[in-house]
């Protein structure tokens, strides 16, 4: 990880293009934490709207006295997520591993996501085979974290409670029933039972977010001519 020192003045012009300078040396680190407080709000806006799309380097926010506001536009702006000051090392942890699993498994679903640093809620619905996947393979534990890092994230936006919990319901069912039929090479049957759901749940869930089996069994049978 990489810290953008504290004590940059913030006042000189040239800072506005902080992240943008140091886009090149970041790619070396798996993540950024940027500190942000309402007396560098307005510079850390403007920071991360000027790199852009040329920052590769995931950013986590280490915010202080932020508004729930101040935090969305913040996401808004590219940020993978933030930690509330004072520092606690193990959420840092669980967020940073969190949000790097999530990306890479973006960045297995659409390679074309990699040039770009939108907030991490804009991309998951991209990416959901590969999420679903990278979901099934935590522990309760883990997924507990990965819960709790989610609902931070939406609680920072002004959608209410109802609004973002039907939302990473949808999406987790989604990403689910997809990870379950590619594991299954498209085989229903099998993918119900691993679920531990009656077939016909199963066929409504597939109705529901319009997932086809056929398309599991195609890509399963290109995997097998390929490696034969």
């Amino acid at each position: 990880m990489y810290s953008l020192a504290s004590n940059i003045d913030t006042t000189h012009p040239s800072a506005v293009s902080a992240l943008l300078h140091y886009a090149v040396q970041l790619r070396r680190f798996d993540v950024c934490l940027l500190p942000v407080s309402e007396g560098n709000l307005a510079w850390a806006r403007t920071v991360l709207s000027t790199a852009g799309s040329h920052l590769s380097t995931p950013v986590i926010a280490m915010a202080k006295d932020l508004k729930a506001g101040a935090l969305n536009d913040l996401h808004r702006l590219g940020i993978l997520d933030f930690v509330r000051m004072p520092l606690c090392k193990e959420e840092l942890r669980v967020r940073v591993e969190r949000g790097l699993d999530l990306r890479r498994a973006v960045a297995r679903g659409q390679p074309m996501f990699q040039q770009y640093t939108p907030a991490l809620g804009e991309q998951l619905p991209h990416a959901v085979h590969d999420a679903g996947d990278v979901l099934l393979g935590h522990s309760g534990c883990e997924l507990e974290a990965f819960a709790a890092a989610c609902a931070s994230r939406y609680a920072t936006s002004s959608e209410s409670f109802r609004q973002a919990k039907s939302q990473v319901v949808t999406r987790f069912e989604r990403a689910y029933i997809a990870a379950a039929l590619r594991r299954s090479a498209g085989n229903i049957t099998m993918a119900a039972r691993c679920a531990q759901k009656h077939r016909r749940a199963f066929w409504a869930l597939m109705r529901k977010h319009a997932i086809d089996a056929a398309s599991y069994r195609k890509e399963a049978a290109a995997n097998s001519g390929w490696r034969g």
